[in-house]
């Protein structure tokens, strides 16, 4: 049986009084595509921004690639972020740079690489998202779909073990998302990755979900399958997958 990649114990997230997140438990495994969903407000990007350490649990604890990232020592985490890529719900993209700047962003932060490999890598990552045109664009001069590809091409930069992605489809006409949808996961074929993705887009988890987490008002109601999902006996989840209407 495979090693879960994240591990996920008892974790209870509050912001001042107001608990958004109560002991969750629940593993992720690696090469598989897990999607975080559920209505408005239950905690979703809570969740994914408890992951990634930009906020502390208030209980419990996560665990990635076996080591506690919740009580690791900050120089210990920043190697840890290079094995990280994440796809904001708006890209983030710097306005006032190039795409070719944007993408050196982490080069320049988390490697001493000469500038020649960098310029290459850059070249091959914007080829695998179809922008290799666009290298000298502004991030104004694109299309939505063309800045979330090129935002995509960033977070995969360093070839990282695990891409996280906050809402990639928010935004977007249903044949960009579903072009966008594809492409990620040829690129997880193509990269070998592990993808934790939030979404609330019921065609998009249809295409590219091999496990949900359900939440709802800041519990876990169900993890599993599309298939057991749709047959699960919480009515919540049954209602999601019947109407599709969070």
């Amino acid at each position: 049986m495979k090693e879960a990649i994240i591990k996920i114990r008892n974790l209870t997230a509050r912001y001042e009084e107001e608990t958004i997140l109560e002991n969750i438990s629940v593993d992720i495994y690696p090469r598989e595509v897990t999607v975080i969903l559920g209505p408005s407000g239950c905690g979703k990007t809570t969740l994914l921004r408890n992951i990634l350490r930009l906020k502390q649990p208030a209980e419990g604890f996560v665990e990635i690639f076996g080591q506690n990232i919740t009580t690791m020592e900050e120089g210990e985490y920043e190697a840890m972020l290079k094995k990280f890529g994440v796809l904001f719900q708006n890209g983030a993209l710097l306005n006032s740079i190039d795409i070719y700047e944007n993408i050196s962003i982490p080069f320049e932060q988390h490697t001493r690489l000469p500038r020649k490999i960098i310029d290459r890598s850059i070249r091959v990552k914007l080829e695998l998202v179809n922008l290799s045109k666009a290298l000298y664009l502004k991030p104004s001069e694109l299309s939505g779909g063309m800045r979330k590809r090129a935002a995509l091409a960033r977070a995969i930069a360093l070839d990282p073990e695990i891409l996280f992605c906050d809402e990639p489809s928010a935004g977007l006409d249903p044949l960009t998302s579903s072009s966008l949808d594809e492409l990620i996961l040829d690129l997880k074929r193509q990269l070998d990755m592990t993808l934790v993705i939030v979404t609330h887009e019921l065609a998009s988890i249809h295409r590219i979900a091999d496990k949900i987490i359900y939440l709802d008002k800041g519990r876990m109601l169900f993890h599993g399958s599309v298939a057991e999902a749709k047959s699960s006996d919480v009515e919540e989840v049954r209602e999601f997958f019947r109407i599709g209407a969070f």
